[in-house]
């Protein structure tokens, strides 16, 4: 596996393979000797698990990491611990050496690329850590019969660095805010879900993936999956869409602005965190010319101020804020609270 991959990277102009290594302990300690731009990171190994690895990595040289995690339940399930404890993307890969590994190759290309223009921010080495909310059984999103469609939606758009901002965004939200929450995270499909049971067990708020049909009401969490668009219907209602990508990803966070914008109008708080490219700057623009609020998340806390940046330069009255306080600002723009 690790020679398919070399051979899978090496294919691409500018792209050098320093060294191998055969577990995490072996992953520190060539970290610390070939000082690599960018690491590749098997979840599995043995000796030392990836997201021990990462934690050392970030402790003693701290280097962009991709995680490359088979598509289990375990395997999503770690690589988000691992995307937590420091790393910035994570590929799925096939369970073997095979065909499909082929078609792995360019993302994984692409995902190196990305994480090569990370800022690596020091404070990961002790990450703050909200306060997790009781542990309750797994959430699933289907509103109860009878309940009302949310008045007000907030989006928060993020993609590489996304998840330990999330972290540090959705559990701070308060249980009785008056609005549906809907995540886009740029991930692979089988890691949004992942992602979504990490963010439920640590929140007030119930988080999910979002499943086709499923009615946006207040004080729910609604996480994109992987390789579909969210929209949202005149009935707001979720609506998965596998169109065209658009900025390269899907899901993107414009597709569901531009949707959401047409449904609620003014009633639209957004947040464009931590990310590579433009995603999200053009759906802003039309939520505050609607008259919405924006936000965007600062260059100082930004692992890559990409997506941030041009959604402040896009629009005329966004807030740059650090992540720490970005939750406090979506939940002061929402009017009342849940009854």
């Amino acid at each position: 596996m690790r020679r398919a991959i070399e051979r899978l990277l090496t294919a691409h102009p500018g792209v050098q393979v320093v060294g191998q290594a055969t577990d995490g302990l072996d992953a520190v300690k060539k970290a610390l000797e070939l000082r690599p731009d960018v690491i590749t990171m098997d979840v599995e190994m043995p000796r030392m698990d990836g997201v021990s690895a990462v934690r050392e990595i970030m402790q003693a040289v701290p280097t962009p990491i991709v995680m490359v995690s088979t598509l289990t339940h375990e395997g999503t399930e770690t690589a988000i611990r691992a995307l937590e404890a420091g790393a910035v993307e994570c590929v799925g890969k096939p369970s073997g050496l095979s065909a499909d590994l082929v078609n792995v190759g360019e993302k994984l290309f692409e995902a190196v690329e990305r994480a090569s223009h990370a800022r690596l921010l020091r404070r990961r080495v002790a990450p703050p850590a909200p306060t997790p909310a009781p542990l309750r059984p797994p959430t699933r999103l289907p509103a109860a019969a009878g309940q009302a469609p949310a008045k007000y939606a907030v989006v928060i758009g993020s993609s590489t660095g996304g998840p330990p901002a999330l972290t540090q965004v959705i559990p701070n939200l308060p249980a009785g805010l008056n609005a549906a929450v809907i995540v886009v995270q740029h991930m692979p499909p089988g890691f949004t879900a992942a992602l979504a049971r990490r963010l439920d067990g640590m929140s007030p708020l119930p988080v999910a993936e979002a499943q086709e049909g499923d009615l946006l009401v207040p004080g729910r969490v609604f996480v994109a999956p992987g390789d579909y668009h969210l929209l949202v219907g005149r009935d707001r209602r979720v609506r998965l869409d596998r169109g065209p990508t658009v900025h390269g990803v899907r899901p993107s966070v414009d597709v569901t602005l531009f949707s959401v914008a047409e449904v609620f109008g003014g009633a639209v708080s957004v947040a464009i965190l931590t990310g590579m490219g433009r995603d999200g700057a053009d759906g802003a623009a039309r939520v505050e010319a609607a008259g919405g609020h924006v936000f965007a998340q600062d260059e100082a806390t930004s692992v890559v101020y990409g997506m941030p940046r041009v959604a402040f330069e896009r629009t005329r009255h966004a807030r740059q804020l650090p992540i720490d306080r970005i939750a406090q600002a979506l939940a002061a723009s929402v009017p009342g609270r849940q009854a």
